[in-house]
């Protein structure tokens, strides 16, 4: 497990709220915490717990998972396919991913059938 970096957690929250076009206090309401402590989490002077950042996640529509390892509560997950690589890009909303994904079904589907 690598060390928790909580100012780059704080951070990278903040980055991904900005990119969602949300206030402190909206995401704080979407999350359901308290105004302050989200500052305070994107200050880098709180350390949120496991069941926050679940929050924040889904708040931001971006995986848990890229949140716990930034925070580090997880290791840092080894991605190999295509799909696990637009799962993991913290940069994305769900319906961008939703759709990267169709799209490039939609071609491995269209390829497969070309070579049989």
């Amino acid at each position: 497990m690598k060390s928790p970096s909580v100012p780059d957690l704080g951070v990278f929250i903040k980055e991904q709220r900005t990119r969602s076009a949300l206030s402190v206090r909206k995401l704080a309401d979407q999350a359901g915490i308290s105004n302050p402590y989200l500052s305070q989490i994107e200050r880098g002077l709180r350390k949120p717990s496991a069941e926050i950042l679940k929050s924040i996640a889904r708040a931001l529509e971006i995986s848990t998972e890229s949140l716990y390892e930034r925070a580090g509560l997880l290791d840092t997950i080894e991605r190999t396919g295509v799909e696990d690589s637009i799962e993991a890009d913290p940069t994305l909303t769900r319906s961008q991913k939703q759709a990267l994904t169709e799209i490039y079904r939609s071609f491995v589907n269209t390829t497969e059938k070309e070579t049989t």
